[in-house]
């Protein structure tokens, strides 16, 4: 069977009904649901399938939420019997391939991200921020922006997520990321787009949340990968529990490395490279790399979706 390379999305991936058609339509998917809502105490397939735009977003709600629904899709994917080979999850979409490569429990990882949640939220109800895409600019450009923005505005901006060579987000104080906006359009971005986020997400802003998080990580039983997980902060395949430990503190302040991530996954040769998740985020991305075909990169976010994966696998096999 053809080898996979899976990569799941972070936060401002949310939608409503997130994971609701495959809990309906697969037994593990479901029991994905049930398993991570009797760890919260609310109920996750009911939040993700009536929750509205604004509860979706909160970021106490969005995490575990998105964490369930990510991985209830590849619950389902799973079923097809492929072959995976390497995974990578945006952000703190990573929990989600510690998950389906056996280094958390799914208890335990809906717990560590359930936390996480709670601390990110902490510290953004002190310090509130936001986050922007900032695209058609190379990183030296941004870095460039984000200098004039924190000199215009006074306030704290800084490079967050490194999505694609022209594709970067930015992370700080609302002042400074409306001023990095404000310089980028007028310096001819091609895009400027404001995050559906509730807070500056990998920025100094979020280093109040370290403390009371790394408790939680440093406790929790952690496993070695059955199938090479990169790391966002270090972009290598875990090699110790002692790495993960770290990475996973590390992440809330630290920048996403996506791209090279990206890069990381493709260099691996997976025969296909699926995105499971609510939108489409990952796999235009993906999609772009040199030397990876398009049509070997599928986004799965419902039966239909499992449907088309599963012909393209019987279609070329390994």
């Amino acid at each position: 069977m053809p080898t996979l390379g899976i990569v799941f999305p972070g936060q401002g991936s949310q939608a409503t009904g997130m994971g609701v058609e495959v809990a309906r339509s697969f037994p593990a998917a479901r029991e994905t649901f049930a398993r991570a809502s009797a760890v919260l105490g609310w109920d996750v397939l009911r939040t993700c399938e009536t929750g509205s735009d604004e509860e979706l977003r909160e970021t106490r709600v969005s995490q575990p939420a998105i964490f369930t629904a990510n991985v209830a899709i590849y619950r389902a994917v799973e079923t097809l019997g492929l072959t995976p080979l390497v995974s990578a999850g945006h952000s703190f979409g990573e929990y989600c391939s510690l998950t389906i490569a056996g280094s958390l429990s799914l208890e335990h990882a809906v717990g560590l991200v359930n936390e996480r949640a709670i601390a990110m939220g902490a510290a953004a109800d002190v310090a509130p921020g936001a986050m922007a895409a900032l695209i058609g600019f190379e990183r030296a450009k941004v870095e460039e922006i984000c200098e004039q923005a924190r000199t215009q505005s006074g306030a704290r901006v800084d490079l967050a997520n490194l999505n694609a060579p022209m594709q970067i987000v930015v992370s700080g104080d609302v002042a400074g990321v409306t001023a990095a906006c404000d310089i980028a359009r007028a310096a001819g971005a091609k895009r400027v787009v404001m995050l559906n986020v509730s807070g500056a997400w990998h920025s100094p802003l979020m280093a109040p949340a370290v403390p009371a998080f790394a408790r939680h990580v440093e406790v929790a039983p952690i496993a070695l990968p059955s199938f090479a997980v990169i790391s966002n902060v270090e972009v290598e395949p875990y090699s110790s529990v002692e790495q993960i430990r770290r990475c996973l503190i590390a992440s809330l302040s630290a920048r996403v490395r996506w791209h090279e991530a990206a890069v990381a996954i493709a260099s691996m040769g997976p025969d296909i490279i699926v995105e499971c998740g609510a939108t489409r985020v990952l796999a235009p991305m993906m999609a772009r790399l040199e030397n990876v075909e398009s049509a070997r990169v599928f986004h799965v976010a419902d039966p239909a979706a499992v449907a088309t994966l599963s012909a393209a696998a019987e279609s070329n096999p390994a």
